[in-house]
C-alpha cells in the first residue's frame, strides 16, 4: 500500500513539473521544442557570420582592396624580366600586404574610435557606431593589429617595408586622434596631405624599393614608370581625400570638421575632383603616346581614354542633392582607383 501512494506521488509531482515547464513556455510566448535552439549549429554559424560581417565592415574593405592592388602592382614595376617573377618575388609580395594590411585596420579602426558620434550621423552602419563593437573591442583589435604589423615589419628585416609602416602608423594617428595639435582631419589642407603622403607616395616609393632593394638586393633606381605611379597617384589621393567628405557634410558641419565640403559646397567641391581626375587621365594619355613600345602606347592611351569616359559620364548623372548618390560615386572613384593599378604596370 505505501509502494503504491509512493508511486502516485511520483507521477502527480512530474506531471505538476511538466505543467510548469508548459506554463513557462506559454507565456513568454514560445514553443516548448524551441529551447534547444539557442544552442543549435544553425545558431553559432549566424553568431559567426555576424561577427565577420561586423569585422568586414569595421575594415573598411574598398581601402584594403586599395592597399592590396596597389602594392601588388608598385612591385610588379621592379619585375625586368620574366625570371624574376619567382617564389621570392611572392613571398616579398605576402610579406608587404600582410603588414600593409595589418596596419591599414589600425589606421581606419583608429579613425573609427575617434569618430564615434560623427559616425552616428554620416555612417551609421558601422560596428562602433552601431554598437555592435564596444570601444574596448575596437581598441583592443587595432593595438593587436598595429603591433602585429611592426612585429612583421622587423621580422622581414626590410627597412624600406618598416619605414613605410612607421611613417603610415604616424601619419594615421596624427591623422584621427584627438590630442594637442593632432586630429589633423580639422584642417582640410593637413588631411588631404596625410592621403596624399601615404596613398600617393609611400605606397609607391617604400613598397617598390621594398621589392628592388630587399627582395632582389638591386641599386635603387627610380624609373619612368615608379615616377608615373608616383604623380598620377598623388591627383588621385587628393580627390579621394577631398571627394570622401562630401557624402559627410551633415556630421562634419555638426562637430566642427572644417572640410572643404563644408567651407566652398558639395557641387563646387565634386567638380573640382571631377576636374582633377579629367586632367589626370590626360597627362597620363600623353605619357602613353610618348613611350617607345607600341604596345605599351596602345594600352595606356586607350586606357586611359575609356576611364576619362566613364568617369564623365558617370559624373553628368550624379544627384548631389542625394547622399546614396555621392556615395555611389564615392565607390566608383574607388573602382577607377583599382583599375589604374592593373594600368601602371603596363607603363614603358
Amino acid at each position: 500500500m505505501k509502494h503504491h501512494l509512493r508511486r502516485i506521488v511520483e507521477r502527480s509531482i512530474i506531471y505538476q513539473k511538466s505543467d510548469a515547464h508548459f506554463l513557462v513556455h506559454a507565456t513568454s510566448g514560445q514553443p516548448l521544442e524551441s529551447e534547444p535552439d539557442a544552442y543549435s549549429p544553425k545558431s553559432t554559424s549566424n553568431s559567426i557570420l555576424n561577427a565577420l560581417d561586423a569585422f568586414y565592415r569595421f575594415s573598411r574593405p574598398h581601402t584594403v582592396i586599395g592597399t592590396a592592388l596597389s602594392i601588388l602592382s608598385v612591385s610588379l614595376l621592379a619585375v625586368e624580366k620574366l625570371s624574376d617573377l619567382s617564389p621570392l618575388f611572392f613571398t616579398g609580395v605576402l610579406e608587404a600586404v600582410v603588414a600593409a594590411l595589418l596596419m591599414n585596420i589600425y589606421i581606419v579602426g583608429l579613425n573609427q574610435l575617434t569618430d564615434i558620434e560623427i559616425d552616428k550621423v554620416n555612417k551609421p552602419y558601422l560596428p562602433l557606431a552601431s554598437g555592435e563593437y564596444s570601444v574596448g573591442i575596437g581598441v583592443m583589435i587595432i593595438a593587436s593589429f598595429s603591433m602585429m604589423s611592426f612585429w612583421l615589419g622587423w621580422v622581414v628585416g626590410s627597412w624600406p617595408l618598416f619605414w613605410a609602416l612607421f611613417v603610415s602608423f604616424v601619419l594615421g594617428t596624427a591623422y584621427s586622434i584627438n590630442l594637442p595639435l593632432l586630429r589633423w582631419k580639422r584642417f582640410a589642407f593637413v588631411a588631404a596631405m596625410c592621403i596624399l603622403a601615404v596613398r600617393a607616395v609611400i605606397v609607391q616609393l617604400a613598397f617598390y624599393l621594398h621589392m628592388q632593394t630587399h627582395v632582389y638586393g638591386r641599386p635603387a633606381v627610380f624609373s619612368r614608370p615608379l615616377i608615373f605611379a608616383t604623380a598620377f597617384m598623388s591627383f588621385f589621393s587628393v580627390v579621394i581625400a577631398l571627394f570622401k567628405d562630401i557624402p559627410d557634410i551633415e556630421g562634419d558641419k555638426i562637430f566642427g570638421i572644417r572640410s572643404f565640403t563644408v567651407r566652398l559646397g558639395q557641387e563646387r567641391v565634386f567638380w573640382t575632383c571631377i576636374s582633377l581626375l579629367e586632367i589626370a587621365y590626360g597627362v597620363a594619355i600623353l605619357v602613353g603616346a610618348a613611350s617607345s613600345h607600341t604596345w605599351s602606347k596602345c594600352i595606356t592611351v586607350l586606357g586611359h581614354a575609356i576611364l576619362a569616359s566613364i568617369l564623365w559620364n558617370r559624373a553628368k548623372s550624379v544627384d548631389l542633392k542625394s547622399k546614396a548618390a555621392i556615395t555611389s560615386c564615392y565607390m566608383f572613384i574607388w573602382k577607377l582607383f583599382y583599375a589604374e593599378y592593373l594600368l601602371i604596370p603596363l607603363v614603358r
